[in-house]
Parts: structure tokens; C-alpha cells; sequence
């Protein structure tokens, strides 16, 4: 890594992270936007007259189908975040980095110019906008994790923490929030937003390679320096998927197991079970996120001023996201060098052990869901500060764990296809959102207590998978022949 492509590669890394931090994830601080959004009177006309009224009197309106358009917004957006993963990552391997990029611009400044020129009569265009920043996103964090192929033995590291800096993006939209409240316009911040562009199109052509970053890296490889000429790996699939997970570390022990098909691994007890923690967890945090600004409305009966207090300190908790997310990388590293020792000196399957030091981390992750629901659930407002940080705490670990897992679990041939697999279906659960939404407002009179109780007896079979996981190596590390 030393030599002259030193200064550069730290550039790429740094740039990187910023452009991480300050864009890829925004759509996650949906509360703070839909605060302006309300206090700029958008889907008003939604509301019934006397709520109106009210409004304007005390500012304590429960305007449900206001609520309602605003949850299906972001149910459309968050869905597209997971669903698009498959295509997007395709896109990036087919395509290379310069167009993927330049698709992302074009995704990020059409949504950004979008919102900047939207009103309350033209509010339904959001239907658009936030689904293209969405993807925008995604791609901008794809593209960027191949960065941590640079940096050798820091390279799980490199990539936890950017998978950490896109959760904690989403605190730019409580920075809109703020600047509107001392007469920053909607308008003028999302305009800044767009003229970053430019930015992203300097990153692209000066710092960014125009193919793929192979990994590991050829022994003469130059950064910078036409690294086309430089022999990639031929499966560029599963290189750029690949970047996905935040621990890559160990996948080869994964190819030990007997080589089968795609569809037996799809297919299998172990990835069901990994697609119902996945989304369960994963339909707590969207319900969670998409519903907040309605939550802390009721439970601050109206007071605008409390409900842009709550909604801040959530927005704050979300960027330090950045720096729980590398805990989980940490933990697992920590337990699979442990198991690996131990399996070297019991003569144990060392494909076991390195699943095994998965479970842990499964069941952690499932414990802080289980913390942060029951807190969302309890209708106390000072209480909903723990409930922030167990939320911001639970996403972290969310996806990097989900990565690991299927680097763990799966032959690393199958990596891509298993990975975009497990989103798409998982995006198309979370649609689940916005009848849970509709239910509560509508037939339950906006009382959560049932939806709640039923989510967190589901959340409960989150702890069969580790569970499974861990009878599963036991048995494995007796009898290494089985698959």
C-alpha cells in the first residue's frame, strides 16, 4: 500500500466516507423532513375541515390521512431501498464504476432538484423524488465499498464503517430541519444538495477507477494508473457484491461444504430462517422510522414544540450510527479467531467454528430489537429517548450481521445471487408498513397496543435462527461430513 498511490488512495477513502455520510442513507431521517413538510402545509387538503381548524388554533391536528400519504411515501421509498439492490449491484458489475456513478448522479440530482421545486399543491411528486433519492443512494454506497479493497487487513473495518456512515446519513434531513427553522427555505437546502452534484462528478472522474477495484489486489497494482490494464478476477459478481459485507474474512472456509446448486441453498431451513430475522427486524425499524413523526404527535398531545424536541434527539442518535455499526465486525472477528484456535487444537470443522461465531451476534441483534420494541411500545414520552438509542444501536447491527451471516453460511460463489435474494424479499415484507399504519389509525382509533403485541411475539422468532445456527454447528463440529 505504500508509495506514491498512498495520498491518493487516503484521498478515495476520505471523500469516500464523507459522500457516505452526507448523502447515501438521507431517506432514514424521514421525520425531521416530514416535520417541514407538515409545517409547509403538504396533503393539508387530506385533512377533515374541523381538523383544520383545530390546527390552526392550537397546532394539535390528528389529520390521519395526512399521516397516511406521508407513511406511504416512505413505505415506497424504503421498499425500493432494499428491492433495487439486486438491480443496482448488477448494474455496478455489468457496467462498471464510472456509469453506475454517473446513474446514481443522475438518480440523486433529479430527486434533489425534484423536491426543491415542489410545493404543497405538487406534493404527490414526492411519489418520485424519494424513491429516486433512494436509489441514488444505494448506488453511491455500492460503488464506494470497493474502496476498502485498498486497504488489505483494513478492509472489514473500511467497509463497516461505511455501511456505519450511510445509517447516519440520515441526520442530514434534521440539518434541513434546523436551517428551516431559522428561515432557511426547503427550497435553498435541497438546491445546495443538487449543486453537490458537482462533487459527485469530480469523485467519479478524478479519485473513482472506471472499472472495478479487484480484490485481493495484483501484486503491481497501481491506483490511479490505468488500473484496467491490471488483471481483475474474473467473476466480477461476486468481487463487487462481495463489498457488501462488512466481514469477509473466513468466506473461504464456507467453500469446505459440498458444492450445490443455488436453489438448495436458497431454498434451505438455514435461509428462511435468516430471511424471517432479517424481516422481522427490518419491518420494526421501517414501521418505526415512517410512523415516529405520528407517534411522538400523540404522545405529546399536539405540542409542536415537544414533537420537534423528540424529533431532533432521534435525527442526533441516527449519525452516531457511524460508530456503533463497527462493533458487531469487531465482535465477530473477535469470536471466529477465538473458535478458529480452538478448532485447531480439538480438530473441530473449521467451517463450524466460523458459522458458530456468527450466532452471537444474531442473537445480540435480536435482543436489541426486542429492547427497542418493547420501549416503542410503552406510550411514555421521555421513555422514547432509550428507545432512540436502542433503535440506532439495532439498525447497525442489522445489516452488517445480515452480510456476515451469508458470508459465513453460504459458499462465497453464491454470495451475490443469496444477498440480493434475501433484500428483495425482505423489501417486499416490509410493504407490510403501510396496512399496519392504516390499521392503526383507522379500525384501532390510533391505539398501537394490538399491532405492537403481534409484532413483538413475531420479533420472538427472531431467536430461533441463532438458535438453529448454533445447534446446527454443534452438530457439524462432531460430524464434519455433514453438509
Amino acid at each position: 500500500m505504500a508509495g506514491p498511490s498512498l495520498p491518493l488512495r487516503v484521498a478515495t477513502l476520505l471523500t469516500g466516507l464523507l459522500e457516505c455520510l452526507g448523502f447515501a442513507g438521507v431517506l432514514f431521517g424521514w421525520a425531521s423532513l416530514v416535520f417541514v413538510f407538515k409545517t409547509e402545509r403538504y396533503f393539508e387538503e387530506l385533512c377533515e375541515a374541523d381538523a383544520g381548524l383545530l390546527s390552526n388554533a392550537t397546532g394539535q391536528a390528528d389529520c390521519k390521512a395526512q399521516d397516511e400519504r406521508f407513511s406511504l411515501i416512505f413505505t415506497v421509498a424504503s421498499f425500493m431501498n432494499n428491492f433495487m439492490t439486486l438491480p443496482t449491484g448488477y448494474i455496478f458489475d455489468r457496467f462498471k464504476t464510472t456509469v453506475a456513478r454517473l446513474l446514481a448522479i443522475f438518480f440523486y440530482t433529479s430527486a434533489t432538484l425534484t423536491i426543491a421545486f415542489t410545493s404543497a399543491d405538487s406534493a404527490v411528486l414526492l411519489f418520485l423524488a424519494m424513491p429516486m433519492l433512494t436509489v441514488g443512494g444505494i448506488l453511491f454506497l455500492i460503488t464506494n465499498l470497493q474502496i476498502g479493497n485498498l486497504f488489505g487487513k483494513h478492509r472489514s473495518t473500511i467497509i463497516t464503517l461505511y455501511n456505519g456512515a450511510f445509517d447516519s446519513s440520515s441526520a442530514i434531513f434534521l440539518f434541513i430541519k434546523l436551517l428551516y427553522e431559522q428561515g432557511i427555505s426547503l427550497r435553498a437546502s435541497f438546491i445546495f444538495l443538487s449543486a453537490c452534484s458537482i462533487w459527485h462528478v469530480g469523485r467519479t472522474f478524478l479519485l473513482m477507477p472506471r472499472g472495478h477495484i479487484p480484490y485481493p489486489l495484483p501484486p503491481n497494482y497501481s491506483y490511479g494508473k490505468e488500473e484496467k490494464k491490471t488483471a481483475e478476477p474474473e467473476n466480477r459478481e461476486l468481487q463487487s457484491n462481495e463489498c457488501l459485507s462488512s466481514n469477509r474474512d473466513g468466506s473461504g472456509l464456507v467453500q469446505q461444504q459440498n458444492l450445490r446448486s443455488f436453489w438448495s441453498y436458497a431454498l434451505s431451513q438455514r435461509f428462511a430462517w435468516h430471511l424471517v430475522w432479517l424481516s422481522v427486524i427490518q419491518l420494526w425499524h421501517y414501521l418505526f422510522i415512517g410512523t415516529l413523526n405520528s407517534l411522538l404527535t400523540n404522545l405529546a398531545g399536539g405540542d409542536r414544540m415537544q414533537v420537534s424536541a423528540y424529533t431532533n434527539a432521534f435525527a442526533i442518535t441516527q449519525f452516531f450510527g457511524v460508530l456503533c455499526a463497527p462493533w458487531n465486525g469487531l465482535l465477530m472477528d473477535r469470536l471466529k479467531q477465538r473458535y478458529q484456535k480452538e478448532a485447531k487444537r480439538t480438530g473441530s470443522s473449521a467451517a463450524a467454528v466460523a458459522l458458530l461465531s456468527a450466532v452471537p451476534s444474531l442473537t445480540l441483534t435480536s435482543l436489541l430489537c426486542l429492547g427497542f420494541a418493547l420501549c416503542a411500545s410503552i406510550p411514555v414520552l421521555p421513555l422514547q429517548y432509550v428507545t432512540f438509542i436502542l433503535q440506532v444501536v439495532s439498525r447497525s447491527f442489522l445489516y452488517g450481521g445480515n452480510a456476515a451471516f451469508l458470508t459465513l453460511g453460504f459458499p462465497s460463489e453464491h454470495f451475490g445471487k443469496l444477498f440480493g435474494l434475501v433484500m428483495t424479499l425482505s423489501a417486499i415484507v416490509s410493504l407490510l408498513q403501510f396496512p399496519l399504519f392504516t390499521l392503526i389509525k383507522g379500525p384501532l382509533q390510533n391505539n398501537p397496543l394490538y399491532v405492537n403485541v403481534t409484532l413483538l411475539l413475531t420479533t420472538l422468532l427472531t431467536f430461533v435462527h441463532p438458535f438453529l445456527v448454533y445447534r446446527e454447528c454443534r452438530a457439524w463440529k462432531e460430524d464434519p461430513s455433514k453438509p
